[in-house]
């Protein structure tokens, strides 16, 4: 028999409101009848097809969580002022290039919003996950000198430590059950993140 507890219900909760809300956008119109038939197309959603469960291996720190948010909101605005300037200074295009990142997350909850916090990031995109390695194929749009390459390896160390602050301290993690998303922290050091290459490894290729 499952076990409901009380986050599986807050989860369940905000999912009814997040799809209601979401319905009432589409028809663009607030009205009782759209709320209801909304709610009741969330029901039938997360009745019928519900999503399978993602096991919560660590502990949310609300504090890390909110400097987290706002690193990205202010590499969101740096990252945009200096895309703009690429493409209105006098000079030809930037090099392009694929560049790969380790990322040392032990989640895949927590490395898909490693990817998602990278795409959201302008100026690079992931092009492809390497789920067994922890490794992201990113194209970064300036990968013209060293300084330009550098910079996209700290700002996937700093991703990755700050995820770890935020989801994945070492000392909190209990791995699931099943054993499918616990990853070992070989390589982390005693602040929780990696001690190799601090996030990131070698470039693969440049256009």
């Amino acid at each position: 028999m499952k076990k409901f507890t009380g986050r599986w219900l807050v989860l369940r909760i905000w999912m009814l409101i997040w799809l209601t809300l979401v319905w009432i956008l589409l028809w663009g119109n607030f009205s009782a009848a759209n709320v209801i038939s909304g709610l009741t197309l969330a029901l039938i959603i997360t009745v019928l097809l519900p999503l399978p469960p993602v096991p919560v291996e660590g502990r949310v720190h609300p504090i890390s969580l909110a400097y987290l948010i706002l690193r990205v909101a202010w590499s969101l605005v740096l990252s945009s002022t200096q895309i703009a300037w690429l493409a209105i200074r006098p000079t030809g295009p930037p090099i392009t290039a694929v560049l790969r990142a380790h990322m040392n997350l032990k989640s895949d909850l927590v490395l898909a919003l490693s990817v998602n916090i990278m795409n959201v990031i302008p100026g690079s995109i992931v092009l492809e996950i390497d789920q067994e390695r922890r490794m992201l194929y990113v194209h970064v749009i300036d990968a013209s000198t060293e300084q330009a390459v550098s910079k996209f390896y700290r700002q996937a160390a700093w991703v990755e430590r700050l995820l770890i602050r935020a989801f994945e301290r070492d000392e909190e993690w209990r791995p699931a059950a099943n054993g499918n998303n616990g990853h070992n922290s070989n390589g982390r050091n005693g602040d929780g993140h990696n001690s190799n290459n601090d996030g990131a490894d070698a470039e693969v290729e440049r256009t």
